[in-house]
């Protein structure tokens, strides 16, 4: 038999201690390693780790499996997504296209004067970054929506077609029509139209340039059936009854945006901006259409 010394003893007792053990407790176990997300789910895609905590931080607004489970997403579609900008959505729907087999069309803005840096600034960036990890976003192919753009996409092949907070945008540059049609043409018959947008009052002389970006459901229904889709479902998955759309600087006073002066005008620090926090980000209507087969 081997005598441990009271030394030893207290050496052990100490080391034990350290490590949060108790004398005769078994050693601890490691907490396991957290489970990668798994981008073949929407609820994967929507976890994934890729995702900017910023952009995560809205899912409580834009309700993304939701939104995408109401337009029928399924794996293996092919979705067009009109003016991504930054990639808020393009972050869930590349990776989940890209592992379920299915094919992304990222149509950009058209950039129709050589100076609009701007824009140009935007495309790139978003290009770099969904452009350098094919392993998780896949192959996007790129198109352009414009004033005098081509096909979004090859006509009669999307499953799906979305239109994210983007409407009043058109309407402002008199291309709404223009986005309908293209959109019509680049569907399957039976295909969806998935639209969410920044719903303004109804019953109001609608605003056609939608200045303040708010824009009324009925006006957008309107539209799409002027361009042969069938209205197939409505939602209030993304409805904030505290929006009061009476905002100084429009839908933008509101978050994300958050503005605190007028287009063209430096930000006024002295812009009280706790009403708006308070809201948070625009009630919006959230719409379904098909194109009939």
């Amino acid at each position: 038999m081997i005598l441990l010394s009271r030394r030893m003893v207290l050496a052990s007792t100490i080391a034990l201690a350290a490590c949060g053990q108790k004398p005769g407790e078994a050693p601890a176990r490691k907490p396991a390693p957290k489970a990668a997300a798994d981008p073949r789910t929407l609820e994967g895609a929507v976890a994934g780790d890729w995702r900017l905590p910023a952009d995560k931080a809205r899912d409580a607004f834009r309700h993304p499996v939701e939104s995408l489970t109401f337009w029928g997403l399924k794996p293996g579609a092919t979705v067009v997504e009109f003016w991504p900008g930054a990639g808020w959505y393009t972050d869930i729907l590349a990776p989940y296209l890209a592992a379920t087999g299915g094919k992304l069309y990222a149509a950009q803005q058209q950039i129709t004067d050589p100076a609009d840096t701007a824009t140009r600034t935007v495309f790139d960036a978003y290009a770099r970054r969904f452009s350098g990890n094919a392993r998780l976003y896949g192959k996007i192919e790129f198109t352009v929506f414009g004033p005098t753009s081509g096909p979004v996409a090859p006509a009669g092949t999307a499953d799906l077609v979305l239109f994210l907070r983007n409407l009043h945008n058109w309407m402002a540059a008199g291309i709404a029509e223009k986005a309908f049609r293209d959109a019509f043409l680049a569907l399957k018959p039976g295909g969806v139209l998935g639209v969410e947008e920044h719903r303004a009052s109804p019953g109001g002389v609608p605003d056609l340039l939608a200045s303040e970006g708010y824009v009324e459901q009925a006006y957008v229904t309107k539209l799409a059936e002027e361009a042969g889709f069938t209205l197939a479902g409505e939602s209030e998955i993304n409805a904030n009854p505290k929006d009061t759309k009476d905002h100084p600087f429009g839908v933008w006073t509101l978050p994300p945006v958050r503005r605190t002066s007028a287009f063209g005008q430096p930000a006024d620090p002295n812009f009280d901006r706790a009403r708006y926090d308070a809201i948070g980000e625009s009630d919006r209507m959230t719409l379904k259409f098909v194109k009939p087969a």
